[in-house]
């Protein structure tokens, strides 16, 4: 991913250190991380992607929630990936670690069951978008799922009062036009669908899924 378009969490560097503290203040994020690993219906064995894992929260999730399943996390930024690390480390949880870009995953065709990403493609543009799903398709192997939470089409009176400040962020408009499951279609998935929605102060999130076919 072109470094001139990485967009950091909390948009910002020197933001990032205080991005778990406002996620949970803000976005109900281990809510909808719980709701998200029940989704996931993950199974001992299973390899298991956190695309874009930022700090780590989710992948210790679900290591703790499935101890016998291997859980990789890999994200853009190396600073959040040594604070994953650290967190991993006092969570007791092994979970392997990488940076690497979501557009180019580093990884064999058909290595994983389970590609999870959470509050990743709302900063992806459009074209990215597209290309880590697309990275996705090709790295679950038949029959795998991904499974994606992020900003969807406004559910509630506020998600649609919010909607209008919220939409100046380039890359979330698709998002709140319903883009995900259309481009989960488009690039190959069956059996797309949305499931469990959580109310923010941005608007609504939503868990979309999909399989790779047999």
């Amino acid at each position: 991913m072109n470094d001139a378009r990485y967009v950091h969490a909390l948009l910002h560097r020197r933001l990032t250190r205080v991005y778990d503290l406002f996620a949970r203040a803000f976005l109900h994020d281990r809510k909808l991380k719980r709701e998200f690993v029940v989704r996931a219906c993950i199974e001992p064995g299973h390899r298991v992607l956190d695309l874009g894992a930022g700090t780590g929260t989710l992948a210790i999730m679900a290591k703790r929630a499935h101890p016998a399943a291997q859980v990789t996390g890999l994200d853009r930024d190396p600073t959040v990936v040594e604070m994953a690390r650290g967190k991993a480390a006092r969570a007791g949880a092994r979970i392997a670690l990488a940076v690497g870009d979501a557009t180019s995953l580093p990884y064999p065709d058909g290595l994983f069951d389970r590609v999870l990403s959470s509050l990743v493609m709302s900063v992806l543009t459009t074209e990215q978008k597209r290309l880590a799903v697309g990275e996705s398709h090709r790295v679950l192997r038949p029959g795998g799922k991904l499974f994606v939470a992020d900003f969807g089409v406004p559910r509630t009176r506020w998600g649609l009062f919010v909607t209008p400040l919220v939409r100046r962020f380039g890359p979330i408009r698709g998002n709140l036009e319903g883009l995900l499951p259309r481009i989960l279609r488009d690039l190959g998935f069956d059996d797309v669908a949305e499931g469990g929605s959580v109310t923010t102060l941005f608007g609504t999130l939503v868990i979309v899924s999909g399989r790779r076919p047999d």
